[in-house]
This record gives C-alpha cells, sequence and structure tokens, in this order.
C-alpha cells in the first residue's frame, strides 16, 4: 500500500490508513475513536444520528460541525429529542451550524422516539447493535483501501431489524458505517498504527 499525504509524521513513519488526510480532526479521529469498540449507550446514539447525517456528505463535514450537533440535539438525549415538536424543528432548520436538512432532522427526531421504544421494550441500542456480531468486534485483515466494503450481510441484517423497529436512515451502507466508527467492525488497514496487529506487522 502507498502511504498518502499526511500518514507520515515525524522522522520515523507512522502509517495511518489513507482516508485520514492531514486534518488534525481527522486524525485524531481515526487515532483515538474510528473502529474502538464503543458500549457507551449515549455514545452509540450519537453516531446512530451522525452516520445518517452524514448521507451524501463527508465524514469530515460532520467531524467539523460535530460539538454544533451536540449543542443543537440536547447533547444527543435521547428523551430530550423525542419530544421536540415544531418549534425545535424550526431552530434546527435555521442553524447554520449543522446539517439544515428537513428529512435527515425528522429522522432523528424519529430514532429518538425509537430509542426510547427500544428501552421500553427492554432492551438498549448496546444490545441490539453488538448482538450482530456476538458481542466481539470483528477484526478484518484488509491490506489495501478497496478491499473494504461498503456493507456487508451483516450490516445488511442490522439495518432490516432498526427499520423493522422504526429507526430512519439506517440503509446497509450508513449501518455499516456506524459498525466502523463504533468498532463493531475494526476495517483499520493492516500496517495502520490503529489495526490490532500493528505491533506484529
Amino acid at each position: 500500500m502507498s502511504i498518502p499525504d499526511g500518514c507520515v509524521t515525524g522522522s520515523s513513519p507512522v502509517i495511518r490508513c489513507p482516508w485520514c488526510g492531514t486534518d488534525p480532526l481527522y486524525v485524531a479521529y481515526h487515532d483515538s475513536e474510528w473502529g474502538v469498540p464503543c458500549h457507551d449507550e449515549r455514545r452509540l446514539f450519537e453516531f446512530l444520528i451522525l452516520e445518517g447525517m452524514q448521507a451524501g456528505l463527508s465524514w469530515l463535514t460532520i467531524l467539523k460541525k460535530r460539538e454544533n450537533f451536540r449543542r443543537a440535539f440536547s447533547g444527543f438525549d435521547p428523551e430530550r429529542i423525542a419530544r421536540y415538536g415544531n418549534r425545535d424543528v424550526a431552530r434546527l432548520l435555521a442553524d447554520p451550524g449543522i446539517v439544515r436538512n428537513r428529512l435527515k432532522i425528522d429522522a432523528a427526531i424519529g430514532n429518538a422516539r425509537a430509542t426510547l421504544a427500544l428501552y421500553e421494550a427492554g432492551k438498549s441500542l448496546e444490545v441490539l447493535l453488538w448482538q450482530f456480531v456476538d458481542g466481539k468486534p470483528v477484526i478484518n485483515r484488509w491490506r489495501t483501501a478497496d478491499e473494504v466494503p461498503v456493507f456487508t450481510p451483516t450490516a445488511q441484517a442490522m439495518s432490516k431489524a432498526l427499520a423493522q423497529r422504526g429507526f430512519r436512515f439506517v440503509g446497509p451502507t450508513i449501518v455499516y458505517a456506524l459498525m466502523q466508527a463504533t468498532g463493531l467492525v475494526n476495517d483499520h488497514l493492516v500496517g495502520c498504527r490503529a489495526h490490532p496487529d500493528h505491533h506484529t506487522v
């Protein structure tokens, strides 16, 4: 694999996945969040909403707006978001710090309500999502970015399960991005400093 610009730091090579680029925000996200197993309910909900917001946009765009999203969406508290009404929707549509897309905003509110329904049924996002990988991260060993899939059969099954529970903007591609972001799968390339096998490569 060729080493892209921005993926070598200091005097010795430190290889990162090509998509990290040179933006410090993106590099920090790559190094400390992407692919790291997440079992925190609030953080899982945050990523569920943000991945839906990303549809058609770059993830870096979302990362740069992340703090604005947290402010605008009540710290990603599903109980508060589930109570949003027309005034909140109008407020969000007028907020230049976030993605002002009516369908995505409506979906975020709907997903908060679907999350509460999940709780009322005695389940959680953590339980629902992690059951698809039997509670353990799937460690992939891709050598080039071209090998990394856009989605997998597992993502398709998870997408279907979420949709059946009333979640929106949860197609297989979005769901697989969610799985990557929250560490249900580790898609760092072999040789990347963040891959579990890095010390043996």
